[in-house]
């Protein structure tokens, strides 16, 4: 007999306020960008910051926008071409879900490159306050599709699988609390040990290099517990769009992390010093 661990239903929608239907999803998006733009607001408000705070509350509605649209635009790219190009209607309809971290990704390297430019501020500086800051909106991203019983695991028989609902008789893999811990509180808390610890914004490009390395191992290892898109399967080999499009990302990612440490090793000690004593 296997054992399966309950699938506790949640109502998607969080609020019903008439017409007006307020849902998690919606509200995970919401809590991932305020709590990300406080976040980096105490980033900048440390000593030695080089960004000032003024400068990420003028980011935000930027982010906003990178986040929805990219990941809106990126989903119907990279997922489900055909339907849109014949439902081009359906794009808009971003409560009905289909959203996708890779189009958001490059959807906030967009934003952060003009924003960047418009205010004369070095881009690896900002990229590295918004991606010490991304794995709290993965993380409440994650436990919604966990409530909508979306993105489900493959079949298993661990005693923690679940049954999810429109997912057939068979428990499955939670694969969205793995994806919730792995790029959520792991690699935020990682960071921030950087970040504390090893003076890391001093460094730019090192908490990016290690943000983007991170989230890529993390979703090609979780790939491997997690259901395929029905109408994508696999793709060649056993390897899914999702383990594709993060190979690119997590190379991305070692590359910088590997040129700033190196970068930072070649340094001559005087100036080391100096950073030390200042």
């Amino acid at each position: 007999m296997i054992l399966v661990l309950p699938y506790p239903h949640i109502d998607p929608v969080a609020l019903a306020l008439g017409p007006l239907l307020i849902r998690w999803y919606s509200l995970a998006y919401i809590a991932g960008l305020v709590l990300g733009w406080r976040y980096c607001l105490a980033l900048a408000k440390r000593p030695l910051a080089t960004i000032a705070p003024q400068r990420i509350d003028d980011f935000l509605l930027w982010a906003t926008l990178a986040v929805i649209l990219g990941g809106r635009l990126g989903y119907t790219l990279f997922y489900k071409p055909g339907f849109y190009l014949s439902n081009p209607e359906e794009i808009f309809l971003v409560w009905e879900g289909g959203m996708s971290f890779h189009g958001g990704f490059l959807g906030l390297i967009a934003a952060i490159a003009l924003f960047c430019r418009r205010h004369a501020i070095p881009f690896l500086k900002l990229g590295d306050f918004v991606t010490a800051a991304a794995p709290l909106g993965l993380f409440f991203g994650r436990l919604a599709n966990f409530i909508n019983g979306e993105l489900y695991g493959r079949v298993s028989d661990v005693p923690w699988a679940m049954v999810f609902p429109h997912s057939g008789p068979y428990p499955r893999h939670p694969s969205q609390l793995y994806e919730a811990i792995l790029e959520g509180p792991a690699l935020f808390f990682l960071l921030y040990a950087l970040i504390r610890y090893g003076r890391a914004l001093e460094r730019p490009g090192l908490v990016s290099g290690v943000f983007t390395m991170g989230y890529g191992l993390s979703r090609i290892v979780v790939e491997f517990f997690r259901q395929p898109d029905a109408h994508l399967g696999y793709l060649f080999s056993g390897v899914t769009m999702g383990q594709l499009l993060s190979l690119p990302i997590f190379l991305f990612g070692l590359w910088l992390t590997t040129k700033v440490v190196r970068e930072d090793n070649t340094e001559p000690p005087d100036n080391k010093a100096g950073e030390t004593n200042s």
